[in-house]
């Protein structure tokens, strides 16, 4: 799961096949209701500075669903209509990651892949969920120091003291609670799966096929079980743990072990003798370039380095939240070969990748700790968090404790307004899962227990891959395949499947 710019076994299989062999028809808007209340209207227009024939518009959407008809919302939302109409079976939504991530921007970067790949099938859609891009904001007052990336991801100091992360965290949960107020409160996954169905609705659709990525994936989930009859064709890509008591929390642990199962890839392709002669070699084995990269953290730890930005050193925390944002691509790997090689070199000036070189808004970062906190209830105990650290940094020092350790949630002032959904086999079998073996943000192993709670509702494809979103994003015609087939034609394999490197 990124953070800034990402989850009881029979079914009654007949009723299954014929759901899922449903096309999904357009319904007058005004048909199309829930709850009784009337579809909104939406009022497309050109999307601004756009070439590509996307349109936009605003839905109003309820802040507190239980009380339509108290102060509303306002979502961002975006399309790209099919360019063969006469083949049109209805609209895909594309579910972005994060949490923080923007439906209308994945619409506006993918869209036109995604609507050639499906061959015009379907209108692409997409939305920006409470607190993200064009939609209704919140904000938490944080200074810049509070909004640099290291400091929300919560790094260990050097020995693993997190007692700075505990001030800072305790920070932030009380400025948040102060100045976000009710809007931010209903910054949940719950409600972000309510706004797709109102788009749903204003849409005119009866059912929506999805496209859905990392922490999407959860959202994805939480759809497909708030609202089963809406769900036509549901693609989930690369999946994180749908653990109700954990969630959010859960993922985040996750990727400690998750970074160690992909630090080969980075490690072999570091160590290729043809990246000599592109300076970038790090060692003349794959094996030395673990040891090399975690002493050179610990060096930094002491003594950081400036770097091309004035007042933001190169600290090993940088070091290592450089490393794990590289390993969600190879074509990330020269980034962090670059930086590795300029903290070695003592005349160099270390650049940083953009998302570490300098503070994230507030109101980015208001989205995304709100969904980490609204979501699930996290534990309070201090030591807790410090015992957790403390093992953490021995067995995975690649990540050096981070992931499992305090964050303002810890400190929350507000219980979750709803319990998390819990992902059951009830429903129709129409989800096709599809994960990379060695994913680092939401890995293999997580993507299992997702698949086990599915049951019979769900097949995965399994690619023998590194990285992290698998469809369209890695070149595995396999995977990209299995994908379309089940897209254009509504066909999954019939177990579940796997694709070679």
């Amino acid at each position: 799961m990124t953070t800034y710019r990402h989850r009881g076994l029979a079914i009654a299989l007949s009723l299954a096949a014929a759901t899922t062999a449903l096309t999904a028809t357009a319904v007058p808007a005004a048909q199309a209701r829930s709850g009784g209340a009337e579809a909104p209207v939406l009022d497309w227009k050109p999307c601004a500075d756009d070439a590509t024939g996307r349109e936009c518009a605003q839905l109003p959407v309820p802040r507190d669903y239980a009380d339509p008809h108290g102060p509303s919302l306002t979502i961002a939302v975006s399309r790209l209509r099919s360019d063969h109409p006469e083949k049109r079976r209805g609209a895909l939504v594309v579910i972005a990651g994060g949490p923080g991530g923007s439906g209308v921007q994945q619409v506006a970067e993918q869209g036109a892949a995604l609507r050639k790949e499906t061959g015009g099938a379907y209108d692409i859609v997409g939305l920006d969920p409470r607190g993200v891009g064009g939609s209704t904001k919140a904000s938490c007052g944080l200074a810049d120091d509070d909004r640099m990336l290291v400091n929300i991801r919560s790094w260990p100091g050097p020995g693993g003291d997190i007692s700075e992360n505990v001030a800072r965290s305790r920070r932030i949960a009380e400025a948040c609670h102060r100045n976000g107020g009710a809007d931010l409160r209903s910054f949940t996954s719950r409600n972000e799966a309510r706004d797709i169905d109102r788009f749903r609705q204003a849409l005119g659709e009866r059912k929506l096929s999805a496209h859905a990525v990392s922490y999407g994936t959860y959202v994805g989930a939480v759809y497909a079980q708030m609202f089963p009859q809406h769900t036509d064709r549901w693609v989930l890509d690369s999946n994180g743990d749908p653990d109700p008591t954990r969630v959010e929390r859960g993922w985040l642990a996750n990727t400690a072990p998750a970074a160690d199962i992909r630090f080969p890839d980075f490690a072999a392709w570091a160590a290729d003798p043809a990246r000599e002669a592109q300076g970038l070699r790090l060692a003349e084995r794959a094996e030395d370039v673990r040891p090399l990269v975690i002493a050179l953290a610990a060096k930094l730890d002491v003594e950081p380095r400036k770097t091309a930005v004035d007042g933001v050193l190169l600290t090993g925390n940088q070091l290592r939240l450089a490393l794990q944002l590289a390993l969600e691509s190879d074509g990330s790997f020269p980034m962090l070969a670059q930086l590795v090689k300029a903290a070695q070199d003592p005349k160099a000036t270390p650049v940083l990748p953009a998302p570490l070189a300098g503070p994230l808004s507030d109101q980015d970062v208001a989205a995304v700790m709100a969904v980490l906190c609204n979501d699930v209830s996290w534990p309070k105990s201090v030591p807790s968090y410090e015992r957790a650290v403390a093992a953490d940094r021995i067995r995975h020092p690649l990540t050096a404790g981070s992931p499992v350790n305090v964050l303002p949630c810890t400190f929350s002032k507000d219980a979750p307004a709803e319990k998390p959904v819990r992902i059951t086999d009830e429903g129709p079998s129409n989800i096709l899962m599809i994960q990379g073996l060695r994913d680092p943000a939401t890995p293999y192993f997580g993507a299992l227990k997702m698949r086990e709670a599915w049951g019979g509702r769900a097949r995965m494809v399994t690619v023998d891959h590194g990285g992290h979103g698998m469809y369209l994003g890695n070149g595995n015609a396999c995977g990209d395949r299995a994908v379309t087939t089940f897209l254009t034609t509504g066909v999954r394999p019939e177990r579940d499947a796997y694709c070679a490197s």
